[in-house]
């Protein structure tokens, strides 16, 4: 499932353009509002996985639409990018203080968003796994353990033909053969050295293309059918 953004800008000609890069070119799925109040209600309806905000804006602007942020506790850590045409360095100050990750200045790269957002998903992702409990590190330590398990019992397991033939990417055949040895993502980008980010995109098409919807279902579809060495 690609992530989930929430861009805020006043100009419709800026959201247009930029949500639709974000989504042909980064894989987004992005949800767009005119204004703070506008988000600030989206946002009770639906966390995004990251804010994209401009700072001019009527009513409420940048700063104050993230001190509304972070003055909540259910996003206090929800990344946000500043997009602005102000670009002094005591407004970049301001942002900083008050709590923004990033800052960039119209006119600015699309690609340089992009890469940004990814930064800040990938960042967030490996904070989350670090900070993760006792119990989720267990349940990942069984699920490798049951994938393990069924390598180690594959020449038991009968193999046959699937039932449609599935065209996999190069790039997701690498993905899917990674998978089944047992790596998380993580290793598997250190391996393909990509982002952990691009590993998640491989991995739900995956699941996707094979109807699973765990890594120990993808991996025993893939063996019985004959998808992976």
């Amino acid at each position: 499932m690609s992530a989930q953004l929430l861009l805020v800008d006043d100009e419709p000609g800026v959201r247009l353009s930029v949500k639709e890069y974000l989504q042909e070119v980064g894989g987004f799925t992005v949800q767009v509002a005119s204004n703070a109040n506008e988000a600030l209600q989206m946002l009770e309806q639906k966390t995004p996985d990251l804010v994209i905000s401009d700072v001019m804006m009527p009513q409420l602007d940048g700063f104050q639409f993230l001190k509304k942020l972070r003055d909540d506790p259910r996003f206090k850590s929800l990344p946000v990018i500043f997009l602005t045409a102000r670009g002094m360095t005591s407004d970049r100050i301001l942002g900083y203080q008050a709590g923004v990750d990033a800052y960039l200045s119209k006119p600015f790269e699309p690609d340089e968003l992009v890469a940004l957002v990814e930064n800040l998903l990938e960042r967030r992702t490996a904070t989350a796994g670090e900070s993760a409990s006792s119990t989720d590190l267990e349940q990942i330590a069984q699920q490798i353990a049951a994938i393990r398990g069924m390598l180690d019992q594959r020449g038991g397991i009968t193999q046959t033909p699937p039932p449609i033939r599935i065209d996999f990417t190069p790039r997701e055949q690498s993905v899917l053969d990674l998978v089944a040895q047992g790596l998380m993502n993580k290793e598997i980008a250190r391996r393909l050295e990509t982002s952990v980010r691009n590993v998640e995109k491989y991995v739900s098409r995956l699941f996707s293309k094979t109807g699973t919807n765990s890594r120990t279902e993808l991996v025993r579809y893939a063996l019985e059918h004959g998808l992976t060495q």
